[in-house]
């Protein structure tokens, strides 16, 4: 079998077979900071078999390209890839998959410019609400207090991120429990959370028709919280972080028998209130290493031949 269509094959077994294994699996839950790493190698193990697979086509099809791409092999390394169909179907394969990439390129870089739209646009509102003081400099450590009867807060990234907090928040949440969300936000914030939203929601937009990348924006839509869950109670504790919760979405229906957009909550809740046994650091380091070992696989196949010319 030529080597590109083994590595179309490959990133449509890994597209299917991935995310079953991980929705089964009952450590995500327990490790999201593992979890949200080994979400990324499968993606980016399905994105390097397409990349591959169009740079061994192009190279198949077009001189000038096998020129490039085996510029420093030897003669046996260039016929071992030349076995297999060429001509067209070589070079619509690597026509598709380089329109794949550009459009992939630009839904990432539209989303990007809608979160800086939406940044900007919260922005101005924010300074209408809160004004700067006179000489005040927007930064990093400006913690930003809205008049709102609604518990909320949130973290506003960008070039200086601001933490927003309302005043029903802060009538609502005592002591601790405030460190505590506020610990959660800050936890977003660290992880640089958005850049991951930012990226599964463009692979999702992009191709709509691809199961993996609406289960890698879904499964980091609720990983992140969970993650940042975890930084909020390993400084102020399960039950202070779960108070927290709480107190912050009561008003909003979460805990009623209907679904809404929050309906996450609950579990988070549940989760922080009925804590699972976090695995071994022995098993954290084997997930972490064999989820680090997916995107090696499409480079491995990809050299297979090469490694025959030259044994």
């Amino acid at each position: 079998m030529m080597v590109p269509a083994a590595l179309l094959l490959l990133a449509a077994v890994t597209a299917v077979v991935a995310p079953r294994l991980l929705a089964r699996a009952d450590w995500p839950d327990r490790e999201p900071v593992v979890a949200l790493w080994a979400w990324q190698c499968v993606v980016a193990a399905v994105l390097l078999c397409c990349a591959l697979s169009m740079t061994l086509s192009a190279a198949a099809a077009w001189q000038a390209v096998r020129g490039h791409v085996f510029a420093p092999a030897p003669q046996s390394v260039v016929e071992a890839y030349a076995h297999g169909v060429t001509g067209p179907w070589a070079a619509a394969t690597a026509v598709a998959l380089a329109c794949g990439g550009l459009w992939s390129g630009a839904m990432l870089v539209r989303e990007v410019a809608r979160a800086r739209a939406r940044r900007r646009g919260r922005r101005t509102g924010l300074l209408v609400r809160a004004p700067l003081l006179p000489g005040e400099q927007p930064g990093p450590d400006r913690l930003v207090i809205l008049e709102g009867e609604r518990p909320d807060a949130w973290w506003l990234p960008g070039a200086a991120p601001q933490l927003v907090i309302t005043t029903a928040a802060l009538r609502r949440l005592k002591g601790r429990q405030l460190d505590a969300l506020l610990a959660h936000e800050q936890g977003h914030a660290q992880a640089r959370h958005d850049w991951l939203l930012h990226c599964s929601a463009a692979l999702a937009a992009g191709f709509p028709q691809v199961p993996v990348f609406a289960a890698f924006r879904d499964e980091m839509h609720r990983l992140v919280e969970l993650a940042a869950d975890d930084t909020a109670s390993r400084r102020h504790g399960r039950l202070t972080t779960a108070l927290a919760l709480v107190e912050l979405n009561e008003d909003r229906g979460v805990f009623g028998p209907c679904p809404t957009p929050q309906a996450q909550v609950p579990h988070r809740v549940n989760r922080l209130l009925t804590p699972p046994d976090r695995l071994t650091a022995g098993r954290r380091l084997r997930l972490t290493a064999a989820a680090a070992l997916v995107p090696v696989v499409p480079v491995l196949v990809t050299f297979v031949p090469a490694l025959r010319a030259l044994g």
